[in-house]
């Protein structure tokens, strides 16, 4: 848990359950046994019990009373919600980042760009992948370029929660080079103080990403794995 050492120790147990929550390690309806985690992270009960209740405040986890807490994860409608806010949201962080954005970050920005750029032309999954990493920081760094830090925390915890649901959308390599054209777009944009279009270019890309999640039936697989299919 060196990540998370900036947090108190419960804070530290929150945010690592919560990160394995939300890259698909716990499935829905699986137990969070306080014993087993508490082993796993070398920590006792107490930290993990309060942050099992934080999580249960978040909406990921259902504490029954006698019983145990059980994973909620994250529902087909969570992830319609969340990126209809961020469709809105995104755009608002265009348009601040235009006014506030830094020599730095629009360096970082381009050369973001230019290594998604390198890893597209590889045909492999892992590379892919990598693919994925840059498009995540990518949005990062706009988040803190918009110089609100209320905002950014929002989106990057939005961010955070739809992990999986963006991982079926980025994993094609079409998919990727189109994400990649449209960040250059956006970044163009703020280049040229054109916050207008900066913002309205962010908006169009979220949308874009969840037409593709509707395409590749990931709406569908969701309900079914509620439904207890495979």
């Amino acid at each position: 848990m060196e990540e998370y050492q900036d947090y108190s120790l419960s804070g530290r147990v929150f945010q690592k359950i919560r990160e394995d929550i939300l890259k698909g390690r716990y499935q829905e309806h699986d137990e969070l046994r306080e014993n087993t985690i508490g082993k796993e992270l070398g920590v006792s009960r107490t930290p993990v019990r309060e942050a099992l209740r934080q999580l249960e405040l978040e909406g990921l986890v259902t504490i029954v009373p006698n019983r145990g807490a059980y994973v909620t994860g994250i529902t087909r409608k969570d992830v319609k919600d969340i990126y209809a806010i961020r469709s809105m949201l995104e755009g608002l962080c265009a348009r601040w980042a235009t006014e506030h954005i830094t020599e730095e970050q629009l360096t970082e920005l381009e050369e973001i760009i230019m290594l998604a750029e390198f890893y597209t032309k590889k045909e492999d999954t892992q590379n892919i992948e990598q693919v994925m990493e840059f498009d995540a920081k990518f949005h990062t760094v706009l988040y803190e370029a918009s110089d609100s830090r209320i905002l950014a925390h929002v989106l990057k915890d939005f961010h955070k929660y739809v992990q999986l649901a963006r991982k079926s959308s980025v994993i094609s390599e079409e998919r990727a080079r189109k994400s990649i054209r449209e960040h250059k777009q956006i970044l163009r944009a703020i280049k040229e103080k054109d916050a207008d279009m900066a913002e309205q270019l962010a908006n169009e890309h979220v949308h874009r990403v969840m037409q593709n999640l509707r395409r590749q039936g990931y709406e569908k697989n969701q309900e079914d794995q509620s439904n207890g299919k495979n």
